[in-house]
């Protein structure tokens, strides 16, 4: 029974992925201050109940557990709380927990008033393998009306966990902070055609980095970033297949470099991400609404590179992209009656992405609405001529096909974009 219970609950995933339910997209992006704003810090620390001999924490890097209190023997309800508000319905959890003896417990997650539960339950026994917790250990209360989106979102989940000496991981996705991602830049920049730099320092003082990929002397460029909203786990998994491919030996990619050079940020919220926060910077702020003022430093540091770059080079970035995650796959573009530096090119490129995934149906929510340029995606194209968009994954796309899409994009973009330059 249990194995069909969690059949049907990846199936229902791999309809997600297949785009039989559409989020809608969200409706046009209003200016919102950006200027520093307070956050609370959580509280880090084992969170130990000796009566049964099991601790929790949140004393580690990328956590989130803002309060615990025990109901009885076998349940525990947790606080998850945002850094500040107002904020979207995004919120993050990560937390382990081990006891003295092999025992099970129940683990009920709340949030403060409109807050709701998002991401389902990810498992880890060692912080970097991840599973999904089995579907018939978890249960939703409250549940919103709708099928779909933010409508349908629980007030609060319960968990049954199973625990021991051996600690156990539990987020909301996969755990890639700042650590993990300098580790891949690391990997990545051994091939001798990437150099790594640091363009700037977050808030809390931690470096921006930088892979580029290519001559950096190269007058023809590339803008990739990511990770402006730390639990926006599947648009970096994404963002890194993508880099991957245009990094690789394949003849493609080497005539491509060539021609091109790549620049990516992989992490543009470091703060946000190490601290476990839900959508915002040190700042309190949501870096993807500062593109238009740069009162973030993260911000004004890629802004300051990409107007050094085009001065040093008097070259041009042909494209720019910055990979999120929503609730399902969904493509951010400029409405295709406003020509940028290679015209057409985002349109080409969706359609035969469309025509190589079979069964895949892109979701495509065009805008023609630049000014402000408070996102990634209108500044990239007003600023810099730039073919740009917004590439969201969905929360819950499987894996693998993540990774596939990702490939697949970066091998169609690259023949489209050698066929164009002169």
């Amino acid at each position: 029974m249990k194995k069909k219970v969690l059949f049907l609950y990846l199936l229902g995933l791999a309809a997600t992925y297949a785009q039989e339910q559409r989020f809608q997209g969200q409706p046009p992006i209003a200016a919102v201050p950006t200027k520093t704003r307070a956050v609370q810090k959580q509280w880090k620390g084992n969170f130990k109940f000796a009566r049964n001999g099991i601790t929790f924490s949140n004393d580690f890097v990328g956590s989130r557990l803002n309060g615990i209190v025990q109901n009885n023997d076998s349940t525990y309800t947790v606080l998850i709380t945002p850094e500040n508000t107002p904020i979207n319905t995004s919120p993050w959890y990560a937390f382990k927990v081990w006891a003295n003896n092999r025992t099970q417990v129940n683990v009920v997650l709340t949030y403060q008033e409109s807050g709701k539960h998002r991401y389902f339950p990810k498992l880890s026994k060692d912080g970097v393998n991840w599973s999904l917790l089995d579907s018939t250990r978890y249960k939703e209360y409250d549940k919103g009306e709708r099928a779909f989106g933010p409508g349908s979102l629980p007030v609060k989940v319960n968990m049954k966990l199973e625990i021991g000496t051996d600690t156990l991981w539990v987020s909301g996705q996969e755990l890639h902070t700042s650590h993990h991602v300098s580790r891949w830049v690391e990997d990545l920049s051994t091939k001798p055609f990437i150099t790594k730099k640091k363009i700037g320092k977050s808030r809390e003082n931690r470096d921006l980095g930088l892979l580029a990929i290519g001559d950096e002397n190269a007058r023809n460029m590339l803008m990739v970033i990511s990770r402006q909203h730390p639990p926006e786990v599947t648009g970096y998994l994404a963002m890194k297949t993508f880099v991957e491919t245009i990094a690789s030996d394949t003849k493609l990619a080497k005539n491509f470099r060539k021609k091109f050079t790549t620049y990516v940020v992989p992490l543009m919220n470091p703060d946000g991400v190490d601290n476990g926060h839900w959508r915002h910077n040190a700042g309190g702020v949501d870096l993807n609404r500062d593109w238009a003022n740069f009162n973030q430093p993260e911000t004004r540091s890629v802004k300051n590179f990409m107007e050094g770059k085009v001065k040093q080079t008097k070259g041009k970035f042909y494209f720019g992209i910055d990979f999120h995650s929503t609730w399902d796959d969904i493509y951010y573009t400029v409405d295709s009656k406003l020509e940028g530096n290679m015209p057409g090119l985002v349109t080409d490129w969706l359609s035969e992405v469309k025509a190589e995934l079979e069964g895949y149906d892109p979701n495509i929510r065009p805008s023609d609405k630049m000014r402000p340029t408070n996102v990634s995606r209108n500044y990239f194209f007003v600023e810099h001529g730039a073919e740009a968009l917004v590439f969201e994954i969905g929360d819950n796309t499987p894996r693998d096909f993540v990774k596939k899409k990702a490939r697949v994009s970066a091998q169609i973009l690259m023949q489209l974009m050698l066929k164009r330059i002169k």
